[in-house]
């Protein structure tokens, strides 16, 4: 586990005096309490939602009685099994707010948790390689500059010139032009989670890991706790975090969610120098590449054609995506495959998430992200304290709420979302 001084702050002179004295002054970036018998709030799910859900009620709202159950270990779901990607060129409205918000606290997040989540506002590009994707990322131009996102649209000599190592003249698809967000970027996913999860201890807050929920009590239509591996714990309101397995949760509530769950596999190629400083989407042949700080190339793709709950890799993917890049990336056909994984993503009908009250009393919902999670993780903890908190929905969440599927209200970004990052 991550370490923090004695001090509780991390700085230079925090690094300094504990060199003078071997580092013996380390402590525990995070407890590890033993769970009450009840609290006022219960986030199961200590990935980057669940755990920002938590800081925000206590930053934003002053609820600190808040224990965080985590089923396996902290930031070890999907938190710490995707690609890094931050941008917010979303089309529709409630969207781009949301994402946005996100982006805009990612740029502070370090100064604000006092842990370093190496943000890196590195620029992306999302290739346009048909006449359709064109017309498409132009009206997103458009659209962002109404709601006020800092977007523009690049032709194939400056993304060239942004991206030396592109292929503009691929065999099938060439490079058109590309919508390009300068703000965008990466951070690393452990320190996401790992800050968050030390600013909540810090506010007192009980993160209780290797306590899987196997029931939710519920009484007159009203939630009072869950069973787990570790007892019965008591709640006043309980909030659903759980990305791919919220299906299972909700039923343990005796509720249904529009959601299927299904494996979203990325990879990495050996080190090598730097020789790209953006982030490219390529979403008509569906793959998207970075660079790491390390030196890899950090490759992603598509979701599985089916329904499933693996975290492997399969090797059809992997010569699916990579098969696709290399008309656009040709050095990537000479670099060996460094390691490989999945996540169990959870998608809705429009490919937009669930930030909602639930039918039964004091169970909130936050879910349906799909591949798109971790760019949202600040933006979506802050909708989702607010809710919780409130127990009814803010400006970010109103649009997500569960009734608009049986309204007919859809949030369509299976456009925008593209690969779907």
């Amino acid at each position: 586990m991550p370490a923090a001084p004695r001090s509780g702050r991390y700085s230079v002179f925090a690094i300094a005096r504990e060199a003078l004295r071997q580092h013996t002054g380390w402590t525990r970036a995070w407890a590890d309490p033993a769970p009450r018998d009840r609290y006022k709030v219960i986030v199961v799910g200590a990935g980057g939602h669940g755990l920002a859900t938590a800081y925000y009620l206590g930053r934003n709202f002053g609820i600190t009685d808040v224990a965080v159950i985590e089923k396996g270990w902290l930031g070890g779901g999907n938190t710490g099994r995707n690609t890094t990607i931050i941008r917010s060129n979303y089309l529709q409205d409630p969207s781009a707010a949301i994402y946005e918000k996100a982006r805009s606290l990612y740029e502070t997040l370090s100064q604000d948790l006092n842990y370093n989540i190496m943000f890196s506002p590195r620029g992306l590009i999302m290739l346009a390689q048909t006449e359709h994707e064109i017309r498409g990322y132009r009206r997103t131009v458009h659209a962002n500059t109404l709601q006020g996102v800092q977007t523009e649209w690049l032709d194939p000599q400056q993304l060239k010139a942004k991206v030396p190592i592109i292929n503009l003249d691929g065999p099938r698809y060439p490079v058109l032009g590309g919508l390009y967000q300068a703000r965008g970027g990466t951070a690393r996913h452990d320190a996401v989670a790992w800050g968050y999860a030390r600013a909540c201890s810090d506010m007192g807050m009980h993160i209780i890991q290797n306590c899987e929920v196997t029931g939710v009590r519920t009484e007159g239509g009203q939630v009072r706790g869950v069973t787990t591996s570790k007892g019965e714990i008591g709640c006043d309101k309980l909030a659903i975090v759980v990305a791919g397995h919220s299906s299972q949760l909700a039923e343990m509530a005796g509720f249904r969610l529009p959601i299927e769950s299904v494996a979203l596999q990325a990879l990495v190629s050996e080190p090598i120098k730097p020789c790209m400083d953006v982030v490219v989407m390529a979403n008509t042949v569906h793959g998207y590449l970075s660079q790491s700080d390390k030196g890899e190339m950090v490759i992603g793709g598509g979701t599985d054609g089916f329904n499933n709950f693996t975290q492997r890799g399969s090797w059809q993917h992997v010569e699916e995506t990579v098969r696709a890049l290399i008309e656009t990336f040709p050095m990537l056909s000479r670099l060996k495959m460094l390691r490989q994984w999945g996540g169990i993503v959870d998608m809705t009908g429009d490919r937009s998430p669930i930030l909602s009250t639930t039918p039964v009393g004091g169970i909130f919902v936050n879910c349906g992200w799909g591949t798109g999670g971790f760019k949202a993780i600040p933006g979506s903890g802050w909708a989702m304290a607010e809710l919780v908190a409130k127990g009814t929905p803010g400006p970010l969440a109103e649009g997500f709420g569960l009734n608009r599927f049986r309204e007919g209200r859809f949030i369509d970004e299976s456009v925008a979302a593209g690969v779907a990052h």
